[in-house]
C-alpha cells in the first residue's frame, strides 16, 4: 500500500476516535452536523490564516482556500465573521476561580490544623474571604469571584454569614455551560501538547503519559478511582503551590519577560470492554 494513502487511512482513523467522544457531546446538546461543519469550515480558515503562511510573505485568500478545500468566496465570507466570539472571559473566570480554590486548599493562613478548609468571613476577619481573593485573583473584587463560587456550587453561604468551601477544584456542579467551557479549555491543551510532541517532542519535549491496564476486575474500579483521586489532587496541589510563586498576578515581585500560561492537567478514564463488545 503506498505510504501516502496509508498515512490518509491512519489519519482518518484517529480523526474518527478523536470525534467519537465529541459528537456524543454534541448531539447530547443539540449541535446538528451543519451547525458542526460551519464551526469546522470557520477554524480551518483561521488556523490556516494564523499558522500555515509562507515565511516573509502575508497570508493570503488563495492560499487558505487551497489549503482548507473551500472556495475563495467562502474563505472570504468566513474571515469577515472572525472575532464574533470571545472566549477570554470565560478561560479568565475559570483561571481566576481555579486559583482562588486551589489557594484555599493549600495555604495553611486559610486551612485547620489538620489541612482543612475554614469557612472564611464574608465581611473581613482574619483569615477573610477577601484577603484570599487578593492573595490569589490579583485585583477582581471579592464579590465578584464569591458570586462564580456560588453560581457554580463551589461554594456555600453558612447562617453566620460565612462561606464554606464544597468542592477542591473548580468542577461545576449546576451549569452545563461551564461544563462545556471546560470542555473546550482541557481537551484542547492536551491535543496542543500532543501536535506540539509529534511536531518538537525530539528537542522540546511536554511531558505525556498515562498509566493503563485492560483486564482489571470491576469490584477493584471504586478503589483505584479513590487512590488516583487522592494522589492527582496532591500532585495537582504541589504543582499549584509552585506556579502560584512564580505567576505575577499572584506573586508581584516575580520579574521577567513575556506572559507565558504553562500548567499540568490530569484526568481519570474507564470503560467497560464487555459492554463495547456487547454493542457491536
Amino acid at each position: 500500500m503506498d505510504a501516502t494513502v496509508k498515512y490518509g487511512q491512519v489519519l482518518s482513523w484517529v480523526v474518527a476516535r478523536v470525534l467519537t467522544p465529541l459528537v456524543r457531546v454534541l448531539l447530547r446538546n443539540g449541535m446538528s452536523f451543519n451547525a458542526f461543519s460551519d464551526v469546522a469550515r470557520r477554524v480551518y480558515v483561521e488556523v490556516a490564516m494564523r499558522e500555515f503562511g509562507i515565511p516573509g510573505r502575508k497570508p493570503t485568500v488563495s492560499r487558505v482556500a487551497i489549503l482548507s478545500g473551500l472556495t475563495r468566496k467562502e474563505v472570504q465570507r468566513l474571515l469577515g465573521e472572525q472575532g464574533q466570539g470571545n472566549e477570554s472571559d470565560a478561560h479568565e473566570t475559570y483561571n481566576r476561580a481555579a486559583r482562588v480554590i486551589a489557594g484555599w486548599v493549600r495555604d495553611k493562613e486559610f486551612t485547620d490544623a489538620a489541612g482543612i478548609p475554614l469557612a472564611l468571613s464574608q465581611a473581613g476577619g482574619n483569615p477573610g474571604f477577601g484577603l484570599l481573593v487578593k492573595r490569589y485573583s490579583g485585583d477582581v473584587p471579592a464579590r465578584a469571584v464569591l458570586d462564580e463560587l456560588l453560581r457554580v456550587g463551589a461554594v456555600e453561604r453558612l447562617d453566620d454569614d460565612r462561606i464554606r468551601l464544597l468542592a477542591r477544584a473548580y468542577i461545576p456542579r449546576t451549569s452545563d455551560l461551564d461544563k462545556l467551557d471546560i470542555l473546550g479549555a482541557d481537551v484542547s491543551d492536551l491535543i496542543a501538547t500532543i501536535d506540539h510532541n509529534m511536531q518538537r517532542g525530539a528537542d522540546d519535549p511536554r511531558f505525556q503519559r498515562k498509566v493503563m491496564y485492560d483486564n482489571v476486575p470491576a469490584e477493584s474500579i471504586a478503589q483505584f478511582r479513590a487512590l488516583s483521586a487522592a494522589q492527582a489532587q496532591a500532585l495537582l496541589e504541589k504543582m499549584d503551590e509552585w506556579l502560584s510563586q512564580h505567576d505575577r498576578d499572584v506573586n508581584a515581585s516575580v520579574k521577567g519577560a513575556g506572559r507565558m500560561r504553562a500548567g499540568i492537567g490530569i484526568y481519570y478514564f474507564e470503560e467497560n470492554l464487555e459492554q463495547r463488545s456487547e454493542d457491536k
